[in-house]
């Protein structure tokens, strides 16, 4: 199969698993079942037809409403399905034929899950993490075996530890919650794929990148609560797809370049 072929059906099968995200996401994220009720409109609840379950063209074929009772559908579930299946795609074109292609699949899908329950529902889903840590955990033993999984495991407790600390000393300094134990829990997930030092590195760039909104917020006087894993996921993903540029780059830092 030609490679322009099985990019197309990636991106495919990426806006499918985006729909799947976006159902997934708001259902866990307000303890409702997965499976039942089937798809259906949360204001008026109209069950869907199968030409209206399509990604982003049923939205385009729809304007964006329920055909049922007309309300406004949100443009983040085309948004998010178009994300990710650029994302499945754009996988594959960077590692071709390779275990790194489905680990950047399974990356990416915590990626978009954590922006979406986060952002929306201020919660880290601790069904995506430990999936997310089942997959990538059975594509590393097939890499490099069991005793490096282990070492992973080791490495993703130590970036969980420093998380915890953090935590710890934010919640005394500023007498309130600093971070939620979503984002601790994520540091084990970061530490089983970046390891350590780019673990540590990850947190620094995600507060570098959660800064502009943390001071729009305060500025317009909100209750300052900021979900911070979107910010922290970005940085990872970021981290994890030029881990070897980031890597040269602490290799000349301590050479004291």
């Amino acid at each position: 199969m030609e490679q322009w072929m099985i990019s197309i059906y990636l991106f495919i099968v990426g806006l499918f698993f985006g729909s799947f995200f976006n159902c997934l996401c708001d259902r866990l994220s307000n303890n409702q079942s997965i499976i039942h009720p089937g798809s259906h409109c949360d204001n008026c609840g109209h069950e869907l037809t199968w030409y209206e379950l399509i990604p982003v063209f049923s939205y385009l074929f729809q304007c964006g409403k329920c055909s049922k009772c007309k309300i406004k559908l949100s443009f983040w579930y085309p948004i998010t399905e178009i994300v990710t299946g650029l994302l499945f795609m754009g996988s594959f074109i960077m590692y071709g034929f390779s275990l790194n292609t489905l680990l950047s699949i399974v990356i990416s899908s915590v990626f978009i899950c954590v922006i979406i329950s986060d952002a929306k529902y201020m919660v880290i889903l601790d069904e995506v993490l430990v999936a997310g840590v089942i997959l990538v955990s059975i594509i590393y033993i097939f890499q490099y075996g069991l005793i490096d999984l282990a070492y992973r495991f080791l490495r993703g407790l130590v970036l969980f530890s420093i998380m915890l600390l953090i935590k710890v000393f934010g919640d005394i300094t500023f007498k309130q919650e600093s971070l939620g134990w979503g984002d601790i829990k994520l540091a084990f997930f970061v530490g089983l794929v970046l390891g350590i030092k780019l673990g540590v590195i990850h947190i620094f760039i995600g507060a570098f990148l959660a800064l502009p909104y943390a001071l729009f917020i305060t500025y317009k006087n909100k209750d300052n609560i900021l979900p911070f894993g979107p910010f922290l996921v970005s940085a990872f993903f970021i981290l994890f797809h030029f881990q070897d540029f980031f890597i040269m780059l602490i290799k000349r830092l301590y050479g004291g370049i």
